[in-house]
């Protein structure tokens, strides 16, 4: 079977200086585990603010790693440095935009500047690159999305578009933890699962 692999980047100055313990690899390391009900691999990367290396990391992951998805953190705001997006749709071949307005969406509920972000989402080969916020508390509200007192889903979050995507690019069959984060596929496109 087909190995899910999956990149992880975390874009800082000061983290890839050793100035800061980074927080954005654990934060995704830790949901993933907690979410994904499919067996995967990580390859993972603390980098600088600098638009070249993005882009050559994200190749790398892509590339020679054969990663089917790719999510960064980080270095996505106004911030002159901030030049992930611009890095990412450098390398892409196709832009996703319904992700990073997604991610917008449900950042507002909880912050007026979430008009700020600049998160994005592409296409390269076979791959989907998604980026995503610094924060860990706002990661994980991205990738989940927001949910009531009852455990009901009021926002969805844009993981639960993930497995599909990877699906229709001819990656791995993948399938989420549902208390956590419950992917959505058409009827049509899901598959028993014998373990």
């Amino acid at each position: 079977m087909n190995t899910l692999r999956i990149g992880l980047v975390s874009v800082s100055d000061r983290a890839s200086q050793g100035l800061y313990q980074d927080q954005g690899i654990p934060a995704l390391s830790d949901w993933l585990s907690q979410a994904m009900a499919t067996p995967f691999e990580l390859e993972s990367r603390v980098i600088p603010d600098e638009q070249s290396l993005i882009e050559q990391t994200l190749c790398e992951l892509v590339d020679e790693y054969h990663c089917h998805l790719v999510l960064t953190t980080g270095g996505t705001g106004p911030a002159l440095r901030d030049v992930t997006p611009e890095a990412t749709v450098a390398v892409g071949d196709r832009v996703m935009p319904g992700f990073g307005e997604q991610m917008r969406q449900i950042s507002l509920n909880f912050v007026p500047t979430a008009i700020l972000s600049r998160q994005t989402a592409v296409i390269r080969k076979q791959s989907l690159i998604l980026n995503l916020p610094g924060q860990p508390k706002s990661i994980k509200e991205t990738l989940e999305g927001l949910k009531d007192e009852s455990g009901h889903v009021r926002v969805p979050g844009i993981f639960a578009s993930v497995p599909y995507c990877l699906q229709l690019l001819e990656g791995p069959y993948v399938e989420t933890h549902p208390a956590v984060v419950a992917s959505f596929r058409p009827k049509s496109a899901k598959r028993e699962i014998n373990n």
